[in-house]
């Protein structure tokens, strides 16, 4: 399990878990220690991602985040992987 914090109000939790073919990643957004959004992305056998959980911290971003914050949120994300 890995906290990335956006800011002072939102973090996201990502953790992976097993499936009966693969693993999938599930990633959880937290405003005030709340949650309030949950994805999930399951892999076969192989990830192609720059860093561990990149593909589902950026689902979360753009589908909570639209206005200014979302390039901003994506800016963190980078720095903290």
């Amino acid at each position: 399990m890995r906290i990335f914090n956006l800011d002072k109000t939102y973090n996201i939790v990502c953790d992976t878990k097993s499936t009966r073919n693969g693993f999938k990643h599930v990633a959880t957004l937290h405003r005030n220690g709340v949650s309030i959004f949950e994805t999930k992305c399951n892999y076969i056998n192989r990830t192609w991602e720059r860093f561990t959980y990149e593909t589902i911290l950026k689902d979360v971003v753009k589908e909570c985040f639209i206005d200014k914050n979302l390039k901003k949120y994506l800016g963190v994300i980078k720095k903290e992987s």
